[in-house]
């Protein structure tokens, strides 16, 4: 089933923003012949091919099905969307674990403590300045005091909305110093990452910046570590540990990231992996319940993400923000509940995928020229050129714009 995170307003990045702030949420729902059901967000992309490799199996054997079905996928590969599909099956699985034991996911993966301190992440770029304020106003009211902005577009713009940010967490604080973060979301090459992280850091102080060039670019991302002051961070796009090895090799990261799309047993891999390098891990995604509860288990959990305050509609948590901090609960399993009525009474569903949206990388990324001032769009110029050159078809004959 399909829901939706209702934002209320514009969400997005260097990419693209969702305008109406509808965006969907795939929920994956396992039962069990014992009568539990577990829950797991994530696509449904090859779901009967991968659902084949764990029916009729013990659910509580979930790293050995997790296995199976990373085998189930050999020859085609399990990058992807594949790998979001095997992630919410996996998630389910230690749902249903934790449930048939009775104990929260936390304590039975080992966690001692509950608390799960976060940062801000408001997928803001598409905000203007007086709705950046009021969205992080929100979050310091919740005791949040670091805080990751979407740029990457103007170092300028990036500069004041950082700043705007930092006032509204230090105000917050009693003057404490708030951390900041900018996520780019592979917008640069290497020499523009250097060239704007190296601007920006004249007059701010930054934890990390995120994702500066593409995912896979080992080198790349050692060189522009090597070139700033700020940690770098990545990870929640990589689909399998052999997608780590490479970067780690290369001194790449400095902050490992997984998304929480990506399941519960692949995070607990990636950890360990990190803290075999002394690498922090840092989980990602609006929906981080299953990896709030794992990063409670592991030594080098340094804090997560927090979007959105509110759930998915027809979703709820056993889970609250406090003090900076998430608070897991003491129900069974992931502590969610789904209201498949809720889901199935939804009116309001996201548009189609356009070329403008978040998850369509734009053709000239890593290669403009200028800044971009207008939330996302490319470069002014170059659009008017296009547009002058770029045949239109009308009635079936092709015309070129006068």
């Amino acid at each position: 089933m399909t829901t939706v995170q209702e934002w209320d307003r514009p969400v997005g990045d260097a990419n693209g923003v969702y305008a109406d702030g509808t965006v969907p949420i795939s929920i994956i729902l396992v039962d069990t012949d014992e009568g539990i059901t577990g829950a797991g967000f994530g696509p449904h992309v090859e779901l009967d091919c991968l659902f084949a490799a764990i029916e009729g199996e013990d659910p509580r054997g979930v790293t050995a099905l997790y296995d199976r079905m990373l085998r189930q996928t050999f020859k085609a590969g399990h990058a992807g969307a594949v790998f979001g599909t095997i992630g919410a099956l996996d998630t389910a699985l230690w749902d249903i674990k934790a449930k048939a034991a009775g104990e929260p996911l936390w304590r039975l993966l080992g966690g001692r403590d509950r608390r799960v301190p976060a940062y801000a992440s408001g997928l803001d770029i598409g905000l203007t300045d007086d709705e950046l304020v009021s969205a992080y106003e929100v979050y310091a009211r919740h005791g949040l005091r670091a805080a990751k902005i979407k740029g990457g577009l103007d170092i300028e713009r990036d500069r004041h909305r950082l700043t705007l940010v930092q006032e509204v967490l230090a105000e917050a604080g009693h003057g404490t110093r708030p951390g900041l973060m900018l996520d780019v979301n592979e917008a640069w090459s290497r020499k523009q990452a250097i060239r704007h992280v190296h601007e920006l850091e004249r007059t701010l102080d930054l934890i990390w910046i995120e994702e500066p060039v593409r995912r896979w670019d080992a080198e790349g991302l050692a060189v522009v570590g090597r070139g700033i002051r700020a940690s770098v961070a990545t990870g929640e796009n990589l689909t399998g540990l052999e997608q780590y090895r490479p970067l780690l090799a290369a001194g790449a990261v400095d902050i490992v990231q997984t998304a929480a799309v990506w399941g519960v047993t692949h995070f607990l891999r990636v950890s360990a992996l990190a803290h075999a390098h002394d690498l922090p891990v840092s989980p990602i995604g609006n929906i981080p319940v299953g990896l709030l509860h794992a990063a409670t288990s592991v030594p080098n959990h340094m804090v997560s993400e927090l979007q959105d305050l509110r759930p998915p509609v027809g979703v709820s948590a056993d889970l609250s923000v406090e003090d900076g901090a998430f608070l897991l609960g003491d129900s069974p399993g992931l502590g969610l509940t789904i209201d498949e009525d809720a889901i199935g009474g939804i009116t309001r569903r996201p548009g189609t995928l356009t070329a403008d949206g978040p998850g369509v990388r734009p053709e000239h990324a890593g290669r403009r020229l200028l800044a971009v001032t207008d939330n996302g769009a490319a470069d002014t110029g170059h659009v008017a050129q296009q547009r002058l050159l770029t045949p239109l078809v009308v009635d079936g004959r092709r015309r070129t714009p006068r």
